[in-house]
C-alpha cells in the first residue's frame, strides 16, 4: 500500500487525527503553564505582580524565533486535526457507527463519544473568539499597552486579559468553551492511545485515571483565569 493511500485510509486518517491530538495535548501543558503566570497576582503570591510575570512569559514566547516557527507548525496541526476530525464524524454518521471506534451497540458508547463533532464544532469558535481576542492584538495588529521591565518592552497582555474578562458574556463563553474541551479532551485522550495501540489492558486503569485527571485539571485551570479576573481576585492595580 502507498503512503498516499495509507493516509487516506480510514485507519491512517484515525492515526493523523491521534498524533495531531497528542500534539494538540502537548501544547495545551505549555500553554496552561504560561497563562497560571496570572496566578502570581494573587494576595497570597505577590500582590504587587500586576502581571509582570505573565508579560515577561509571553514576551518570551512571542519575540523568540524557534517559538515563532512552532507556532507555524502549531496552526498546521490544528488544521489537519480539524478536517480530519470532520472527515472522520462524516464518515462515522454515514456508516452509522460511534466516535471513532467500530459500532459495539448503545453500551459501547457515551454521550461525548457520540457526540466529538458538536463538541469539535463550539471548540473551533471558542478558539477563533480566543485568537481574535488575544493572539491578533498580541502578533499581527500590537494595539497593546508597552510596558517595560527593566531593559525590556513588552505587550501588557495582561492587562488585555483583564479589561476582556470585565464582560459578564465573554466569560461565560470562555467558561462553556473549557467545559467542551474538558469533554474533547476526555475522549480523545484515551482514544488517541488506543489508536496508537498503547492502551494495554493492564494500564488500561492508568491510562482512564490521567486521562479524566487531564481533561479536569487543564480545562479548570483555564476556566479559572477568567474567572479571577472577573470577580477581581486577579487585576492590575
Amino acid at each position: 500500500m502507498k503512503w498516499s493511500d495509507f493516509f487516506t485510509s480510514s485507519v491512517g486518517k484515525k492515526l493523523v487525527m491521534s498524533l495531531s491530538g497528542l500534539f494538540l495535548i502537548s501544547f495545551l501543558v505549555v500553554h496552561v503553564g504560561l497563562n497560571a503566570c496570572v496566578f502570581n497576582d494573587l494576595p497570597f503570591f505577590d500582590p504587587t505582580d500586576d502581571g509582570r510575570m505573565f508579560n515577561k512569559a509571553a514576551h518570551f514566547m512571542g519575540s523568540t524565533v524557534v517559538i515563532r516557527i512552532m507556532e507555524i507548525g502549531l496552526f498546521v496541526f490544528f488544521l489537519i486535526h480539524i478536517i480530519q476530525g470532520y472527515v472522520l464524524e462524516v464518515q462515522n454518521r454515514s456508516k452509522r457507527s460511534i466516535g471513532y471506534k467500530v459500532k459495539m451497540g448503545s453500551r459501547g458508547s457515551t454521550w461525548y463519544s457520540k457526540s466529538m463533532g458538536l463538541l469539535g464544532t463550539l471548540l473551533l469558535f471558542f478558539l477563533i473568539m480566543h485568537i481574535a481576542h488575544f493572539w491578533v492584538p498580541s502578533r499581527v495588529t500590537h494595539d497593546l499597552t508597552p510596558v517595560t521591565y527593566g531593559d525590556m518592552e513588552a505587550h501588557n497582555l495582561f492587562e488585555r486579559m483583564v479589561d476582556v474578562f470585565q464582560n459578564p458574556w465573554i466569560v461565560i463563553l470562555y467558561v462553556l468553551g473549557c467545559i467542551s474541551l474538558g469533554w474533547h479532551l476526555l475522549h480523545g485522550f484515551q482514544s488517541a492511545f488506543r489508536t496508537l495501540g498503547l492502551y494495554n489492558h493492564r494500564y488500561i486503569d492508568t491510562f482512564k485515571a490521567l486521562g479524566t485527571g487531564f481533561s479536569i485539571f487543564v480545562p479548570l485551570l483555564f476556566a479559572l483565569m477568567p474567572i479571577s479576573m472577573y470577580f477581581g481576585w486577579v487585576t492590575y492595580r
